[in-house]
C-alpha cells in the first residue's frame, strides 16, 4: 500500500456512512419544509457541518438550523429584554405543532423540543440512545447583511453570520479537491490528541480555513497546518472569521491545544521527511503516531537506512487550565 492508499483508507475511516448522511439530509429537509410554510417564517436553511461537508463520522448526531424570522410578524423582536427568550419559546412551540411525536401536523418526529440559549433543541430518539440525533433550530431575523440571533440569559439579541464561514470554506474546497476531506481529517485528529471534548469544532475548522493550504500533497499539507496552526493558537484567541462574535470558546485551553498541535507538527514533519527518503513504512508508522490505530499500519519492518527518524512523541492531553 503506498501512502496516498493508506490516506484513501484512512479517509474512508473518517468520513461519515453515506446513509447516514442521507438521513440528516432528510430529517433536515422535514424541518425545513415544516417550519418554511409558516407565515411569519422568511427562510430556513441548514448551517453547522452538515451544510459546510465538514461532518465527520462513523454516526452523525445532529444538524443545525436557522429558522429566520419576518420582522414585520414580530416588531418587538431584536430589542433587550424578553424577546429573546419569546423567540425560542416560539420556535419550539411551532416545532411540537408540526413535528411533535405526539401530535405533529406535518409528521410525528420531535420527542422533546428544549430552549436554550440560542437555538431549540431538538430531541428525536429515546432517552439514553448513545446514536440519539437532535437537531438545533435557532431563531433569527436579518440585520445589516448578516443576522441577530437571541441569546436568552443575557436578554440580548447578537450579531452572526453563519453563511460566511460556509462561503469561505465552499471558496477554498473550489481551489482544492482534498480540502473538505482534510478539514474532516484534522477534526478526526482531535480524538486521536484527546482535545475532543476540549475543543469546539468550530474552533478546528476555522483554525483551518486560515491555516490549511491548498495545492500541495495531503501529507505536506497537514505538516504545514500543525505547523502554522501551533503559531496561531500561541499567539491569540480563536475568533468568529465574520468578526461579528468575536472569541468562539473563552474556556479553551490554549496552552494545551499548541502543545497538541506542536507534538503532531512535529511527528508530521518527520513523516514528510521520511517518505522523501523514500521510507515509506517509517512515514506510515509516523502519520499513524499522529492519527492513531485507524490510520493504516505498514506491513514492513522498520528501516534500517539513515532517515531522519526520531523516537514518536505522544500526543499531550488537553487540560482544564485557567487562561492568564
Amino acid at each position: 500500500m503506498t501512502l496516498n492508499e493508506a490516506f484513501d483508507a484512512f479517509q474512508e475511516k473518517v468520513d461519515a456512512d453515506p446513509e447516514q448522511v442521507k438521513e440528516a439530509r432528510t430529517r433536515r429537509d422535514t424541518f425545513k419544509a415544516a417550519l418554511g410554510g409558516e407565515a411569519d417564517v422568511a427562510e430556513v436553511w441548514g448551517s453547522g457541518s452538515l451544510r459546510r461537508s465538514t461532518h465527520i463520522g462513523p454516526k452523525i448526531h445532529d444538524l443545525d438550523l436557522v429558522v429566520i424570522f419576518e420582522s414585520d410578524e414580530h416588531p418587538e423582536w431584536g430589542q433587550a429584554g424578553d424577546s429573546a427568550g419569546e423567540a425560542l419559546d416560539v420556535l419550539g412551540g411551532k416545532v411540537n405543532k408540526l413535528l411533535g411525536a405526539t401530535h405533529g401536523t406535518v409528521e410525528k418526529l420531535v420527542r422533546l423540543a428544549s430552549p436554550r440559549d440560542h437555538a431549540v433543541k431538538c430531541f428525536i430518539d429515546l432517552p439514553g440512545d448513545k446514536d440519539g440525533f437532535t437537531v438545533d433550530s435557532m431563531p433569527a431575523l436579518r440585520h445589516n447583511g448578516a443576522l441577530l440571533i437571541p441569546e436568552k440569559s443575557s436578554r440580548l439579541w447578537v450579531p452572526a453570520d453563519p453563511m460566511y464561514l460556509v462561503q469561505e470554506i465552499a471558496k477554498q474546497s473550489a481551489k482544492w479537491d482534498f480540502y473538505l476531506r482534510m478539514i474532516r481529517v484534522l477534526r478526526w485528529w482531535t480524538r486521536r490528541a484527546e482535545v475532543e471534548d476540549k475543543v469546539k469544532k468550530l474552533v478546528m475548522e476555522v483554525l483551518a480555513l486560515h491555516h490549511l493550504p491548498t495545492g500541495y500533497s495531503r501529507p505536506e499539507a497537514l505538516k504545514r497546518f500543525f505547523t502554522a496552526a501551533a503559531v496561531a493558537v500561541g499567539d491569540g484567541p480563536v475568533e468568529d472569521p465574520a468578526g461579528h462574535c468575536g472569541e468562539i470558546q473563552r474556556d479553551l485551553d490554549y496552552v494545551g491545544l499548541r502543545n497538541s498541535l506542536s507534538d503532531a507538527a512535529d511527528l508530521a514533519d518527520q513523516a514528510c521527511e521520511a517518505a522523501e527518503q523514500g521510507y515509506t513504512d517509517d512515514a506510515k508508522r509516523l502519520w499513524r503516531d499522529v492519527f492513531g490505530s485507524d490510520f493504516p499500519a505498514p506491513k514492513g519492518k522498520a528501516s534500517a537506512g539513515p532517515a531522519l527518524i526520531v523516537p514518536a512523541v505522544a500526543p499531550r492531553r488537553i487540560r482544564d487550565a485557567p487562561q492568564g
